[in-house]
């Protein structure tokens, strides 16, 4: 098995020496996506719930890319700037993954990219 590198315009594109996802065809691995539309609108100010549903948005277009939907992840790590915004990180997180939900890893971390709230990286079978 070969590595491929994945990329959607769906999602803000990389900006660094990384890619959106890669894939070996049965597993695909996501970069973290934060609260930035594809077209570049950063979304900082928004409270949790908005800035996780965006980084959702924008994970669920990179997997799509790759041959995954939500029903495919096997594990997500949720970084959170502050852990007390868990509650309303989890409230939208549930709704994408409503039945059988992924394992998941949710933590505080000292800072994220741009000043934002939340960043989400996934583990998905590929189809």
């Amino acid at each position: 098995m070969s590595k491929d590198i994945v990329h959607t315009d769906d999602a803000p594109a990389a900006v660094g020496a990384y890619s959106q996802a890669t894939t070996n065809g049965d597993l695909v691995f996501t970069a973290g996506q934060i609260p930035l539309t594809p077209d570049g609108d950063l979304l900082d100010d928004a409270p949790v719930a908005a800035q996780t549903e965006q980084a959702l948005d924008n994970l669920l277009a990179v997997l799509g890319e790759a041959g995954a939907t939500a029903g495919d992840v096997l594990k997500t790590t949720v970084f959170l700037a502050d852990i007390d915004e868990f509650e309303a990180m989890n409230e939208t997180y549930a709704s994408y993954f409503r039945e059988e939900p992924p394992a998941r890893s949710a933590v505080q971390a000292g800072a994220l990219p741009k000043g934002v709230a939340v960043e989400i990286e996934a583990v998905a079978l590929v189809e």
